[in-house]
């Protein structure tokens, strides 16, 4: 088993100690810098203050595009499907003949 590393993220001007697998440091720094970076434009584009509020708008960001790639990914299986059933009918077609 793998040695856990100890690692601290900076978010929201606030240090976060974690013990992580190694594998997982460089996802958990890109996220966390793209939480800051978010944070940054939240607080430009509509002057919020309170750090909660910014916090929970990157929250419904980040999760909102987890849903929006879960239902992109659904709707493209589907098309996929679609097309191998048209296919597939056409080979059935061929071969029957």
């Amino acid at each position: 088993m793998a040695e856990q590393l100890k690692i601290k993220l900076s978010i929201a001007n606030r240090v976060y100690p974690l013990n992580i697998h190694p594998k997982q440091e460089e996802g958990l720094r890109k996220a966390a810098k793209k939480i800051d970076a978010m944070i940054t434009q939240f607080e430009q584009s509509y002057s919020v203050k309170d750090k909660q509020d910014v916090l929970a708008m990157c929250a419904l960001q980040f999760a909102s595009q987890t849903e929006q790639q879960i239902i992109d990914k659904e709707n493209l299986n589907e098309q996929v499907e679609e097309k191998l059933r048209a296919l597939n009918e056409v080979l059935d077609v061929h071969l029957d003949s």
